[in-house]
């Protein structure tokens, strides 16, 4: 009985082929489980300022303090003599005439049924707006955990948020579509993401840029610094506005002031991220046009301090994070705030 031949070992190399020849094995690369674990505790920053933006303006209750208590008292005076006053002057009415009282007692009904309906549009305008921030984040922890269930009722939500929407139609039609057959929870919150957002987006960012604009030519040419705050406050609230509404709000008086605070404290949250972000560079690069005319570089900068006001804006009022899609920065909403003077004089040579 012969001994079989000792087979040799198989020696391989790591670097790059020659052309020609072929390998016969597969180098897979493994994910770091430590740097993954690290990233799930750490999260994204961004997604961390809008979730808490979002909970200082509609998911956390009213604070009661003595500043709470004062504007409560006023509020019941008031409305104590708001109520004597109505009443003694539809009791002077029935004194003159009959049919005065009657007519005063109408008006004042009608009044006392309009404020009802006023408070209940704030009401639902407020829910609504909670509704779009707990949707927000429960797609962020559906993503994060690639949790299907969730995901498929989540997904539903969001489709059902823009049910009045025809130009929508065809994209919820398709989500309805893939809620069943798609496995994986992430990837059918990416699908809704590129299916809903994209037209919501761009339409928020031409809000964003209309109004960086004429908030720049206003101050550029205004003669009263007193104008420049008026309409740049102005701009800034009809901005936040009218995101609110692309994305689905529909902010009241009180919904609109729970909408600005949430804004400010985004803007408060990532202050110092947005100013490494391009704002910087962007004053920086506009110092040739600051020192030629001083309203120029004004106008500049309100036009900046608008475009980030809107980009808040959108973090905050939109129903899910840019998980598919690229978050826009201000350089993608006002580009045109962004042209190096210097450049364009080089150009013009």
């Amino acid at each position: 009985m012969t001994d079989a031949p000792k087979s040799r070992p198989r020696a391989f190399r790591l670097d790059e082929l020659a052309p020609g020849e072929t390998r016969d094995f597969v180098l897979e690369e493994r994910p770091d489980a430590y740097e993954a674990e690290a990233a799930l505790l750490i999260g994204d920053p961004g997604e961390r300022a809008t979730e808490e933006a979002q909970a200082r303006g509609f998911l956390r209750g009213a604070s009661f303090g003595w500043g709470g208590l004062l504007l409560s008292s006023i509020g019941g005076l008031i409305a104590f003599a708001f109520g004597l006053w109505l009443d003694q002057l539809v009791e002077s009415l029935f004194t003159r005439s009959a049919a005065l009282g009657f007519i005063g007692l109408g008006l004042a009904g009608l009044a006392l049924l309009a404020l009802a309906a006023l408070v209940g549009r704030e009401a639902r305008a407020i829910f609504r707006q909670r509704k779009v921030a707990l949707l927000h984040k429960a797609l962020a922890l559906a993503h994060e955990t690639d949790d299907r269930e969730m995901a498929r009722a989540k997904v539903g939500e969001l489709a059902a948020l823009y049910d009045g929407r025809p130009a929508l139609a065809a994209a919820r039609a398709h989500l309805a579509d893939l809620r069943g057959e798609i496995v994986d929870g992430r990837d059918l919150i990416d699908i809704a993401e590129r299916r809903l957002m994209p037209s919501l987006d761009a339409a928020a960012r031409q809000e964003i840029a209309g109004a960086a604009k004429r908030v720049s030519l206003v101050s550029a040419i205004s003669p009263r610094a007193t104008i420049d705050m008026i309409f740049v406050a102005g701009q800034a609230l009809r901005l936040i506005r009218r995101i609110s509404e692309i994305y689905g709000g529909r902010p009241g008086m009180l919904g609109a002031w729970r909408l600005a605070r949430a804004v400010g404290s985004h803007l408060a949250i990532t202050g110092g991220m947005a100013f490494t972000d391009g704002l910087a560079q962007q004053i920086i690069g506009h110092g040739l046009a600051a020192r030629i005319s001083a309203r120029l570089g004004e106008g500049v900068v309100n036009g900046t301090l608008t475009a980030r006001i809107g980009l808040s804006a959108i973090s905050v009022c939109r129903p899910m994070p840019f998980f598919a899609e690229k978050s826009p920065s201000l350089r993608d909403v006002a580009p045109f705030l962004f042209s190096d003077p210097a450049k364009d004089e080089g150009v013009k040579r």
